[in-house]
């Protein structure tokens, strides 16, 4: 259990941090602090002291304790030491380290350095994040939003960003509630040209694996939809099998219980992702389905993963490294104060021909 001063202490500091208090503006007093969390008066003033000798407060006698922005010019260091932070949800993991790879590779090339965070897609994660960014004082910020599908409670850190004159661009998705700028690949497109390639493959029972807490899966899933409208063939709420982040863990049992369940009612597969197109292949080979003579897989993201797995999974591609070098291009630019940058960005996937899928026979 946390020190109750660190309670009062953090609680003080994300308000700051978030906007709540504004530089400047008082905080309550110690006695009002003292009410509010139920302590002694030595214990709200040790708190009060380290946000002070941090530079989130300062004190003047006989009037109260109010906002300082030292903490900025004591974080943010000088020109000749310019940092980006980059936020995302995972670092080691699937295309992450080809993205941070084109980040580092443009920052490096005008001499920035890059603090890096990653949030595992949880919002107090991402909260923490925030906070350490902007304590730090960086000069852009690279975000990848976390749980982007769902309301985000720390859009008020984005805001202060914003009031701060701090750049910053989204990679991969974006909260819908912000007018930020972006860089995404076209999500509906590539389940599209999925479903559209199998389509074309003679299939006509074909199911979905879709992430419903991420933008990307609400798109991914719009773009299967639409291809089956333009074939004329039918929407089967059935044979889609929708997991968040959560229940990912679960997700090989889910599959095992969901291709029992459609053994005879689905042809061919789109996956949200490579990941999960592979896990596909995995439950198929427990339940004795070949791959692609029974069940037909695409997945999606062209990552390596895919390259280095043992079937060579049909795919599509997504821009990776090169989204990342144009995320730090476009920071490095807006803060040199060029005009005119595009303020969003969508990369067109590419069809990627694996051994997943197989044409039905006629």
């Amino acid at each position: 259990m946390k020190p109750k001063y660190q309670v009062i202490l953090e609680e003080i500091k994300s308000d700051i941090l978030s906007g709540a208090y504004s530089v400047g503006e008082q905080i309550p007093t110690e006695s009002a602090l003292q009410d509010k969390y139920n302590v002694s008066r030595q214990t709200v003033r040790k708190a009060i002291l380290e946000l002070s000798n941090d530079g989130f407060l300062r004190s003047e006698k006989g009037s109260g304790t109010y906002v300082s922005n030292q903490y900025r010019a004591k974080s943010g260091g000088n020109a000749n030491n310019r940092t980006i932070g980059v936020i995302t949800t995972y670092i080691s993991d699937y295309i992450f380290p080809s993205i941070i790879r084109g980040i580092e590779g443009r920052l490096n090339e005008d001499n920035y350095s890059l603090l890096l965070a990653s949030t595992n897609n949880d919002v107090a994660q991402e909260k923490k994040a925030l906070e350490m960014m902007l304590s730090f004082g960086v000069d852009g910020l690279i975000i990848e939003p976390t749980k982007s599908n769902l309301y985000n409670p720390n859009i008020a850190y984005y805001l202060s960003f914003k009031e701060q004159d701090v750049p910053f661009i989204m990679i991969n998705a974006y909260y819908e509630e912000l007018e930020v700028p972006f860089l995404c690949l076209d999500d509906v497109q590539s389940s599209y040209l999925a479903t559209r390639e199998l389509i074309a493959k003679g299939h006509t029972q074909i199911g979905i694996i879709a992430k419903m807490d991420d933008l990307q899966g609400k798109y991914r899933m719009k773009g299967y939809i639409k291809a089956l409208g333009e074939a004329k063939l039918r929407f089967h709420p059935e044979q889609v099998l929708s997991f968040d982040t959560e229940s990912k863990q679960e997700l090989s049992a889910s599959l095992k219980h969901f291709l029992e369940e459609n053994r005879e009612n689905l042809t061919a597969i789109v996956c949200y992702n490579d990941e999960v197109g592979l896990e596909v292949v995995n439950v198929c080979r427990q339940l004795d389905l070949a791959v692609p003579g029974d069940l037909s897989i695409i997945g999606q993201d062209n990552s390596y993963i895919a390259k280095n797995a043992n079937i060579k999974l049909t795919t599509l591609t997504h821009p990776q490294e090169q989204m990342g070098r144009d995320a730090a291009d476009w920071i490095i630019k807006k803060l040199q104060g060029k005009k005119d940058l595009k303020n969003s960005t969508y990369y067109q996937p590419m069809l990627v021909d694996g051994e997943t899928v197989k044409a039905m026979e006629s």
